[in-house]
């Protein structure tokens, strides 16, 4: 009993931890409205691509798994010369 009491709680932390960043209910946010590429997330909160990439890590590991299935172009690919990410 005190073991899922245990797992209930740190599952909580990982929870609120995810949620009280600025910049993570931004991006929760915007996904709400659809998918998204990470170059239009990049430019609309004025942040890099690796600080982006920590924030969707962090709302990933707390179990928000669209994360990843909602923003286009988070997993390495090759684009031809006439692609961008965001054409």
């Amino acid at each position: 009993m005190a073991v899922a009491a245990h797992d209930r709680t740190e599952r909580a932390i990982e929870l609120f931890h995810a949620l009280s960043d600025e910049t993570r209910l931004e991006i929760i946010e915007l996904l709400r409205k659809g998918e998204r590429c990470v170059c239009e997330l990049t430019d609309t909160l004025d942040a890099a691509q690796s600080r982006l990439s920590f924030h969707l890590r962090v709302l990933k590991d707390a179990g928000f798994e669209e994360v990843e299935t909602l923003v286009s172009g988070m997993k390495p690919r090759v684009l031809s010369r006439s692609e961008s990410c965001c054409a």
